[in-house]
This record gives C-alpha cells, sequence and structure tokens, in this order.
C-alpha cells in the first residue's frame, strides 16, 4: 500500500508529465500537418499590353497569364517561391519578365532567352544578368534540322559566358539532341546545365530514355521531371510517367531532380492546384528527405534562393 507521502509525491509526478505527454502528442499531431516546402522550377507569365508587344508572328493565346495570377496561384497552393521562364511569345524580348523580377525579387528567379543564331548572343546574355538580373538562359533547339544550331560555332562562347557569370544554362529540346549537348556539357564542366522535362522522352519508346540517362555522369547536369502530365498514356496520376520518373531517380538521385508545373502550359491538360498535388501528394516511393528534396532543395541548389 502506498503511504501518503508516496502518494503525493506519484500525484505531482503525473500532474507535472502529462502535459508535457499532451504538448508532445500535439506537437507530432502539428507536424503531421505541416505541408512541405514548395518551389516550382518552371512556369511562363505573358501579358497582352503594348507595353510588352509580343514577337511579331507569334499566335499568342488571347487569355493572360499574369505574374498576378501566379501570386494567387502559388498563395492558394503554399507554393512560396518561383523559377519562371521567359516564354517564347516575345521572342528574344525579356522586357515583361524583367518587369516582373523588378517588382518581386524575393519570390521569382527568372530565365532569359537570347537569340543561338545571333553572334552577339553572350553579350546579349551579360546583360540581361548583369543589369536585368535574371539568373540563366534557356536554349530550344528542336530535334529537326533547323535545330542544328545547337551543334553550330556560336554556342561555344555561349556556354562559355554562361559558365563565366555562373547561371545556369537551361535546355528544353526533344531527347534526341542529349548527345548534342554533352560535347557542350564537357568543355564547360563548372557550368550547371538543367535539361527540361525529362527531354520529353516518349514512354512509348523506353529505350530512348538512356540518351537523358547518359547525362548522369556529369556532376552539374539537372532533370526536370515535369510533362509527366503531356507524357502520360494513362489518367492522372499518370502512373506510366512515374515509372520513367523512378528510373531517373536511379540513375541521378534526388539531388539532381527537380518538379515543375509548366503552368500555364499544363492548363490543356491540368490546373495548376493538380499539377502541383501530383508532384506532392504522389510520390510515396521516396522517402521524406528525398521527397523534400525535389520540391523544393534541389531548385534552392540550382538558383539560390536563400530559403
Amino acid at each position: 500500500m502506498l503511504s501518503r507521502r508516496d502518494f503525493l509525491a506519484a500525484s505531482l509526478a503525473n500532474a507535472v508529465a502529462m502535459p508535457l505527454i499532451g504538448s508532445a502528442i500535439s506537437s507530432v499531431a502539428q507536424a503531421a500537418d505541416v505541408k512541405p516546402l514548395l518551389i516550382d522550377s518552371h512556369v511562363h507569365v505573358w501579358k497582352h499590353d503594348p507595353q510588352f508587344p509580343f514577337a511579331a508572328g507569334r499566335v499568342v493565346p488571347p487569355e493572360d497569364r499574369t505574374v498576378e495570377m501566379l501570386l494567387d496561384l502559388m498563395k492558394a497552393n503554399g507554393v512560396s517561391r518561383t523559377v519562371i521562364i521567359q516564354v517564347i511569345h516575345y521572342k528574344w524580348d525579356n522586357s515583361y519578365l524583367a518587369d516582373v523580377l523588378k517588382r518581386f525579387p524575393e519570390t521569382f528567379k527568372g530565365v532569359c532567352r537570347v537569340n543561338p543564331e545571333d553572334p552577339a548572343n553572350a553579350d546579349h546574355l551579360s546583360k540581361l544578368v548583369e543589369e536585368q538580373g535574371f539568373r540563366g538562359v534557356r536554349l530550344s533547339p528542336s530535334g529537326d534540322a533547323d535545330g542544328d544550331w545547337i551543334r553550330g560555332p556560336l554556342m561555344a562562347p555561349l556556354w562559355r559566358r554562361c559558365a563565366d557569370l555562373k547561371v545556369p544554362m537551361t535546355v528544353l529540346a526533344p531527347v534526341t539532341r542529349m548527345p548534342d549537348v554533352i560535347p557542350l556539357i564537357e568543355k564547360n564542366p563548372d557550368l550547371t546545365v538543367v535539361i527540361d522535362h525529362m527531354a520529353d522522352s516518349p514512354l512509348d519508346h523506353p529505350d530512348q530514355l538512356q540518351m537523358l540517362l547518359d547525362l548522369a555522369r556529369y556532376p552539374k547536369v539537372y532533370v526536370k521531371i515535369s510533362h509527366m502530365w503531356s507524357l502520360s498514356k494513362q489518367a492522372y496520376p499518370y502512373a506510366d510517367s512515374l515509372e520513367q520518373v523512378k528510373r531517373l531517380f536511379a540513375a541521378f538521385g534526388p539531388k539532381k531532380l527537380m518538379w515543375g508545373s509548366d503552368w500555364p502550359i499544363c492548363l490543356d491538360l491540368l490546373t495548376y492546384d493538380k499539377a502541383v498535388e501530383l508532384y506532392r501528394d504522389h510520390f510515396s516511393f521516396l522517402s521524406r528527405e528525398d521527397h523534400e528534396q525535389v520540391l523544393h532543395k534541389t531548385v534552392q541548389d540550382v538558383w539560390s534562393f536563400g530559403l
């Protein structure tokens, strides 16, 4: 039988312990409810505005896709930062995106475009980076003869300038173009190179993905696992595309992969909300640490948001 002294001591211990236990349980519950940090590595914006004219001959959707619209979507979906890629509607005029970066320097990083067939393209890049705050350039060689400039003499100085400026080189190209970027990567081993949209490697030709997997041996090459929705032959959440992502994960590892919504291009097939949900909620094959790497850490490593 407990003595009165033992009973009082035990009661006091329980009284102290119960709030601590309750606090611990509450902390665990809160941690389970916390959404992961999200940084979107790939969106576009544009606005029908005479101050920012579209390139001659471009067919532009009638709807605006402004930075203000993007900010509302980011807020609604818990996306803290975003990399904006210069949309082809403006071609080589980066003025609208430069204005966005000036107004929202903490929220966005911008990737510009320069004319790959202009002998002065390296100097244009320097001006965009040093005077307007862009953090990288995007090249888009097509898979046919029109894109053969990627093998031409103007590429070496542009890639070298990109390396000297210490900004990423982003490449949008079909997977069949991946062998063409290897000489440029090897001549610039310190340059960060980002391959967009899994190089749009077709799922019905799984052997072609090897041309992208071959780049995994270069330590500064990263891949956006975007365009799951456009590559897939299946319904959301695109299990067939996820199998391709798993192959990329096995080759590159989480530290060289990043997600991206490709808003508003994605709107043909899914909303921004569903695009975020796809990468946030349907990657159960990843550990928590690897998932966080893909959702925000890799893009921070490349674009230095400083979070």
